[in-house]
């Protein structure tokens, strides 16, 4: 995969650790929300194994409010520039094409976006960089999003989703080698429609392009669980590791040392692969 200054192999799992730069995170309650928190917080995730950083400056929890631009950026500007020569690409969840621009001018390697580039001007801002792209599917706005999702047809429908956004990127001069695709867990689908999706993650036709996913402290682990999202972690490594099964290639996580020890065995399992 290409990933801005980065060339990833996909041959393994990739650990995508979350740093969110929020006062209103739905998983770890803006316990990273200062910017030097923020870095800290993000070398730490290194530390454990993270091959990817994913920094956020808006919340995009249901029924989390927009956040203007600049107020974004302000939050995400400082932390890029802190860990852009740390050793790993830089993600941003952002869906603002003027964000896209900024972040990408200041460094970052890849552009995370819950609405798959349709907003307007989002292909032109990332179309002629070298950034990987992540394209998500999400029925609704994060605003309202779980209030009454309806699908005849989930796996065929998020399907021909991905693959419209894929063409459109491709369209727009973006090589293939740079995209990846979220078929969008807790983003417009209920708890059931969520394990429906990821049960059936290998059946979703999305032409070869590889998956990322992001399973970590949602609410389907806690609608199984129970508890508050720090205590999802078990539940969250479990659906990590089926969608490793079902052939996902980039995992979106906040607890990146559980993870990375859960995948070790899991390939050691799967693979024989010991060292």
């Amino acid at each position: 995969m290409l990933c801005g200054r980065f060339e990833l192999s996909l041959e393994r799992p990739l650990i995508m650790g979350v740093v969110n730069v929020t006062p209103d995170s739905f998983s770890d309650g803006a316990a990273h929300f200062q910017a030097d928190e923020a870095i800290a917080h993000g070398r730490a995730l290194m530390a454990q194994g993270a091959d990817i950083l994913d920094i956020g400056g808006e919340s995009t929890r249901p029924g989390a409010d927009p956040v203007p631009a600049e107020q974004e950026l302000a939050r995400i500007l400082p932390v890029i520039e802190a860990l852009r020569d740390a050793g790993v690409p830089l993600s941003v969840d952002t869906f603002k094409p003027e964000v896209m621009r900024r972040v990408l001018d200041a460094g970052a390697d890849m552009i995370n976006d819950i609405h798959a580039f349709r907003r307007e001007g989002a292909l032109q801002a990332v179309a002629q960089s070298r950034c990987g792209l992540c394209a998500m599917h999400m029925q609704g706005e994060p605003k309202t999003m779980q209030a009454s999702p309806r699908y005849d047809d989930i796996v065929g429908e998020v399907g021909l989703f991905l693959r419209q956004r894929a063409a459109a990127l491709l369209a727009a001069g973006v090589s293939k080698q740079r995209i990846v695709l979220d078929p969008g867990f807790g983003f417009g689908k209920t708890a059931e429609q969520n394990y429906v999706l990821l049960r059936r993650l290998a059946d979703i036709d999305v032409q070869g392009y590889p998956w990322l996913i992001g399973l970590s402290r949602k609410s389907m682990i806690g609608h199984v669980t129970g508890g508050a999202p720090a205590e999802r972690v078990p539940g969250s490594i479990a659906a990590a590791l089926a969608g490793l099964a079902r052939g996902a290639r980039i995992l979106r996580v906040h607890d990146v040392a559980a993870t990375a020890s859960a995948v070790k065995v899991w390939r050691a399992i799967e693979y024989g692969d010991y060292l």
